[in-house]
């Protein structure tokens, strides 16, 4: 009954997250000069660093404020997205094919406006029941054309489960647009969507690494502002409308948050974002660049002294979503690109804190993947990375999943994903992804709630009865057909022997429908 209704309304909508507890969120926007920054400033123009964060909360108020998945202000976002939408000839092509859209404003974007996140605005934070009585956190970047609210499905069902989830607005010029407000009330300053070539070269490479700069940078200056919010230190909250509004929403996370012990943040991203995560851990990790080559050029160089090189240690968990690697493949940075990830290091798990998710579009770009394979592996240099002497990572794809599957735009619009991508069950596919998550967190020792039976698939009943202990989400991590449509891959060739059949053959492809369909194929292929 729930979907013969959804279909009948027009506004897209997300189903509610299925963990145990209420989902809270607040948006945060603080000026960098509140902040120690862990490295040089890339861009002294980019004054503020924003990010939403997703959090296990008290049951809301009855009539609490609503969240809007299209960020304030939405006119400017979405303009933004239509001009995103625009850069794409492919794309351009589907949606005139599209009846509604043909009209000069795309009317079904603006259905968007009335879209909200199934959390409650500004929620008291719910008491950690984990022994430390804090909860753990997670930090996800965004990939192109995203934003902090484009994978808020995702990331609030994580925070269902128990997890604070920390979602940033990256000025970069990867978003279709970026609002910079230096003070409550102040006009905001746009950062629009930068294009940039899929097609590898010296100028694209400086490009993409200015891109990360500013990247790994603000990465950087969030966890600074989790320190300083988790010691209840007053910040200048810009999107609030009163320093008391500031002081009584993240005061509620005083004491709260797991992030002061070495390796207990876990760092996450999809595709840009995920290839941000790899070179923001790397970079923090091998800070010290000893043995580097005079062609090196760190893009995100912290201190000895600092929080952030202290906190990235070979037990911090790592999840990558459709990792795109050509970002990582600059030759300024080709020695870091070299070392393996902070897990293979002495003392570490190997691949047991390491997942790596695919679309199955992403899975069939064989180049992508032969790279993704050497990235998660402990020789990364290597053309036989399935030679390892630690632990192998997890790798998985959801079949018949597309890149957009594993954003909020699989859920919001599955007809047009469906149509153009072949996708099916988007939101089945973030359940996946969830459950792979919450299990390699859980073995990894951190304390998340409980999968239930129906996310396992275990029970048709309409109950959620959880099955209760940690690791007993086992299946999702074994493969081999466990898990109906989740695919495990190793390291081997093997695994994707059948790529010569299913690659694409196109020449080119524009940023567009490399976001939404990984289509730059033949851009590492030169």
């Amino acid at each position: 009954m729930v979907s013969f209704l959804s279909q009948l309304n027009p506004t897209p909508g997300f189903p509610s997250y299925s963990g145990p507890y209420k989902v809270g969120s607040t948006d945060v926007e603080i000026p960098t000069s509140e902040l120690p920054s862990p490295s040089p400033t890339p861009d002294p123009s980019i004054s503020t660093v924003s990010f939403r964060i997703f959090y296990p909360s008290e049951p809301p108020a009855k009539h609490s404020k609503p969240v809007y998945w299209l960020p304030e202000p939405q006119q400017e976002y979405l303009g933004a997205y239509v001009r995103f939408l625009g850069a794409s000839h492919r794309l351009s092509t589907i949606l005139r094919s599209i009846e509604s859209v043909r009209q000069r404003n795309l009317p079904f974007l603006r259905i968007l406006a009335y879209t909200t996140l199934p959390v409650a605005r500004n929620a008291k934070l719910l008491q950690a029941n984990t022994k430390a009585r804090r909860w753990p956190v997670m930090v996800f970047s965004h990939g192109l054309g995203g934003t902090r609210n484009a994978y808020s499905h995702l990331l609030g069902s994580l925070s269902s489960h128990g997890v604070v989830v920390i979602a940033p607005d990256h000025r970069d010029g990867s978003a279709p647009l970026s609002c910079i407000r230096e003070k409550p009330g102040s006009a905001p300053r746009y950062v629009e969507y930068r294009s940039i070539s899929h097609q590898q070269s010296p100028e694209v490479e400086q490009a993409r690494d200015d891109q990360l700069k500013i990247r790994l940078w603000e990465l950087g200056l969030i966890h600074e502002a989790l320190l300083k919010i988790d010691r209840g230190e007053p910040l200048t909250n810009t999107l609030e409308d009163t320093p008391a509004d500031t002081t009584r929403n993240l005061a509620m996370f005083t004491s709260s948050l797991e992030v002061h012990n070495p390796g207990s943040i876990s760092w996450s991203g999809h595709s840009f974002g995920a290839a941000s995560v790899v070179q923001f851990v790397k970079s923090a990790f091998y800070h010290k660049a000893k043995g580097a080559p005079t062609s090196y050029e760190p893009l995100f160089q912290p201190s000895a002294s600092s929080q952030i090189a202290h906190q990235i240690t070979p037990s911090t968990p790592v999840f990558l979503l459709d990792l795109w690697c050509l970002p990582l493949l600059s030759r300024s940075t080709r020695w870091l690109h070299d070392l393996p990830l902070p897990c293979y290091a002495r003392g570490g798990p190997g691949g047991g804190n390491l997942l790596a998710i695919l679309s199955e579009a992403f899975f069939k770009w064989n180049n992508n993947l032969v790279e993704l394979k050497r990235t998660v592996s402990e020789n990364p240099s290597s053309s036989t990375p399935e030679n390892q002497t630690h632990p192998a990572p997890y790798i998985f794809y959801p079949a018949s999943s597309a890149h957009l599957s594993q954003s909020d735009f699989g859920i919001l619009f599955p007809w047009f994903t469906k149509k153009a991508f072949k996708a099916q069950d988007p939101d089945r596919t973030l359940r996946l992804n969830t459950r792979a998550i919450l299990e390699v967190m859980r073995r990894n020792a951190t304390e998340v709630a409980d999968t239930s039976a129906i996310d396992m698939e275990e029970s048709a009943s309409g109950t959620e009865k959880p099955v209760a202990h940690i690791g007993q989400d086992a299946k999702i991590l074994k493969g081999n057909g466990t898990v109906t449509g989740w695919v495990s891959l190793d390291l081997g060739k093997s695994a994707y022997a059948e790529e010569a059949v299913n690659r694409r053959t196109s020449e080119n492809a524009d940023p567009m429908e490399a976001v939404v369909q990984g289509e730059m194929r033949k851009s590492m292929s030169s």
